[in-house]
Parts: C-alpha cells; structure tokens; sequence
C-alpha cells in the first residue's frame, strides 16, 4: 500500500466554525480594504510584445481581442483610466484622508511615473499586480517564475521599494504558490475564500494570505450580470457593509475588500456611487480603513501562524501510532481511514471523527461487534486491577467511576453481567456526556432494549466517544 495515498488539497474548513475576532486596532466593527488596480499600460497591446489587443474589463461589450492589431477604442478606454480616473479617484480618496493599496502592473507603472509620484505622495501603498495585465493560466511554470522575479525588479526600479503585498488576478494554479515561494511577500491575495486573513503552510513557510473579492468590485460593470447604474454598486456595498459591521458588532470582526479599476469606477456615473458608499461608512463609528500591508501587520502581530501535526500530511506508520487507539483496541479503523481522500477538512477533530466514522459505519457487522467486545465494562474488574486504556481510565474517572463505593461498584458490576448476558456486548455509554446517576439511569433503560437496537445505539455511543478522544488532540 502507498505511504501517502491521494490527498484532496482544497480547503473547505478554512478557520472553522469558531472564526477568531479580528481584534482590529480600536476596537472597529470592520476593517475596510479598498483596492485600485492599477492597469493602464500594462494589458495586452501590440506595443507592449502581445500577439493582439486587450478584451477584459472594459466598456466594450462583447469586446474580443484583436489578434496582430491594435486595437483603438479600447486602448483609448484605458487611457481614459490614466488620463482622467486616476486623478478624480486621487482627489477623492486624499480628500478624505482614506489610504488605498494600489495593485500596480509593474510595466503599467514604469509608463505612467506621475501616478506613481501622487499614489507616493498620499502615504498609499503599491503592491505588485505582476509584471503584464494578461492571462497565466496557460503559462508555463518556469515562465510565470521569471514573470514574477522580473516583475520585483522592475517595482523596486520604478517605486525604489519592493513590493510587500501580490495579486496576480488572472492567475494560473501556480501563481499563489510561486509568490509566497519567494518568502520575499508579507501578503498575497490571489484568493476569494474568506472575509478574514489567514496563513498558508507552503512547505516551511507561512504565508498571509489576505483574500480579495470578484463581487465587490467595479469590474461587475464590464461583466454580465453587472451593475449599470453608480447607485446598484452603492446598494451592494451598503448591504455587505451593514451586515460585517453588523457582525463585528457581535464580536465576529471583519474584513470588507472593495476592488476599483480607474477606467472604470472612474467615471464620473460610475464613482457617484462610491462616494454615496464612502458617506455611508464613515457615519458610522469603528470603522478602520486600512492600507492591505497594515492589515498584515496587525495580523502578524495579532493572530500569528501557529502549526500542528496535520492528519491529512502524516505518514501512514504515524497516523495509525497517532489515531488507532482513538476506537479501543482497533488500530484497523485508522489504518483503513488513511486511504481516504483526506484533506485540510480532515485536520481538525470533526472531520477527522467523521473519516474514522466512516470506516467504522461501513465494516461488517462482525468487525463492529468486534469494536464494541474491546470496550471494557464500567467500573469493572479491567478498571480495579488498573488495566484500562489511557483513554479509558480518563473517562471513567470524568463521571467519578473510579471511587465508587462498594455497594456502588456491585451494582455496576450486577448490572454489567445482566447487560452483557442479554446483548452479547459490554454496555457502552459516552461517560464524558453523563453523570454517575445518568450513566445508571441508561444502564437501567438500555438493559430492556432488544439487542439489536442496542447494537445501533452502542455504535452510536462508540462513534461519539472517538470524537470527544479526537477533540483532545486536534482543534
């Protein structure tokens, strides 16, 4: 059998269902991101060594490349971005004292030196959009490497820093990995998967990860569904706005990551909307409009990577040493559980309980009698001469099993027999979910069950005793 089995690498659990309060600086209710990519001069262009035009996000509908032409209309619509949105947007955001991140091309920014002066200027930060506007999916491993090593080259040239932060945006399944692999990147955002940051193990390395949004984005003008008017993109950002601040006045703080393109928030119908959004959330009290790098400062500082074993990443031989006493006596189920697909969904107790529950469920019905013979009976002769699992003796010490009196051990040990005699199998309880006089309480109902009833609720209470076990080892 293969130590390492194929695994599933999507993570579906992310930070669970007990996601950690942002704690954001002050105490604010939401944390606002706004982000102004930075495009114009850097998209597909004859001029620029492309094989045709650009056809993504703008006014053009149905727009198409055009293969070995320039194409004007739409280079005039992305000049319109440099010439006249840039600075409306600039004027709007320094009269308001509201810092952005830029996600610079970097090509985009070695044409376009005035813009990079003024972001400067305002305190904003420039992270690195890449070096080109254009698709990657397709692009060879080892050439979107030496994009992205050239793209830091040239951003350090233009702005006289590296960048700090990266999004791609028209990625391919290997950009967030290539990016946190130059461990040179306090944050990366070529994700969609959450309202709040978090770390990538990528091998040794921790990455922050701060996920961005495809939604609340002014990009939905260019797209079908869209927004037409300035005012649907206000009543979008209103509601995700009120309900994470909302949120964070519960004590489950947020991120709200807003994505803005000069050419086309930008227009004077268009951005009419944003500043509706901008009255809107500076009303109201604890909201902090963040830089995307101060944000990862806070979160490095607030919330900083921790690891843990994951079961998803061990070897066959630790994974059974690790869980195979977790159902007593029957290592099996874990040796069978690990040819699962597991995944990041299995690293914590839940979701491991559930593999190792599966197995279980679909044994034979003589291997599950087996797993519920290889219990021990409570406060039984196992438990007096001290011969009980690890597990096993906690959790009968949990409801006081272990100092019951004498009259007290002889009617568990009556009633132990006359379970046993009748169903084939010792009784079997979840003692951490019960008390002494609960625990008897069952024994006594239990005891009158037909035994196969009984064997679907022993199994039941064995599956649960495997998840309280899990929950003590893993989040």
């Amino acid at each position: 059998m293969p130590d390492r089995p194929l695994r599933y690498p999507r993570d579906f659990r992310g930070h669970g269902p007990d996601a950690p309060d942002a704690h954001w600086p002050g105490g604010a209710k939401i944390a606002v991101s706004i982000v102004l990519n930075y495009e114009e001069g850097g998209e597909n262009n004859l001029l620029h060594g492309d094989a045709g035009s650009e056809a993504f996000l703008s006014d053009i509908a149905g727009a198409a490349p055009w293969p070995g032409q320039r194409h004007w209309n739409m280079e005039s619509i992305y000049d319109y971005g440099a010439r006249a949105g840039f600075w409306r947007l600039h004027r709007l955001f320094t009269a308001r004292g509201i810092p952005v991140t830029i996600y610079g091309v970097s090509t985009a920014l070695a044409r376009n030196p005035e813009q990079v002066a003024a972001m400067q200027a305002a305190g904003w930060e420039i992270a690195s959009h890449g070096l080109k506007w254009v698709e990657h999916r397709d692009m060879p491993e080892e050439e979107e490497a030496s994009q992205i090593a050239e793209s830091f080259r040239l951003h350090e040239e233009v702005t006289g820093v590296p960048p700090q932060g990266w999004y791609t945006g028209r990625c391919s399944m290997n950009t967030v990995r290539l990016t946190a692999g130059t461990r040179r990147l306090a944050w990366i955002s070529d994700t969609y998967d959450d309202d709040l940051p978090y770390w990538l193990e990528v091998g040794d390395h921790d990455q922050l990860v701060i996920p961005y949004t495809l939604e609340a984005n002014d990009m939905r003008f260019a797209t079908t569904p869209g927004y037409v008017t300035g005012e649907q993109f206000f009543q979008y950002l209103k509601d995700s706005f009120d309900t994470l601040y909302a949120e964070g006045q519960a004590g489950h703080a947020k991120m709200f990551s807003i994505g803005l393109h000069n050419r086309l928030i930008g227009r004077p119908g268009k951005i009419a909307g944003l500043m509706r959004f901008l009255d809107h959330a500076q009303a109201h009290e604890g909201v902090w409009f963040p830089r995307r790098i101060d944000i990862a400062e806070h979160w490095r500082k607030t919330h900083p990577p921790t690891r843990i074993e994951r079961p998803s990443q061990m070897s066959r031989s630790r994974f059974v040493e690790r869980f195979g006493p977790i159902f007593e006596h029957s290592p099996w189920i874990a040796e069978r559980a690990f040819d699962l697909e597991l995944g990041p969904a299995h690293d914590c107790a839940t979701g491991l309980a559930n593999a190792l529950a599966r197995i279980f469920r679909s044994a034979s019905p003589e291997e599950r009698l087996g797993v519920l013979r290889a219990h021990p009976d409570l406060a039984g002769k196992l438990a007096q001469a001290k011969r009980l699992t690890t597990e096993s003796t906690t959790e009968q010490a949990s409801a006081a099993l272990d100092t019951l009196t004498d009259e007290e051990r002889a009617t568990f040990q009556n009633l132990n027999a006359e379970y046993t005699a009748k169903h084939g199998f010792p009784f079997i309880i979840a003692v951490r979910d019960n008390s002494k006089a609960s625990i008897l309480d069952a024994f006594q109902t239990r005891i009158a069950n037909d035994s196969r009833t009984e064997f679907v609720t022993a199994c039941r209470q064995v599956e649960r005793i495997a998840e309280l076990r899990l929950k003590d080892i893993l989040p």
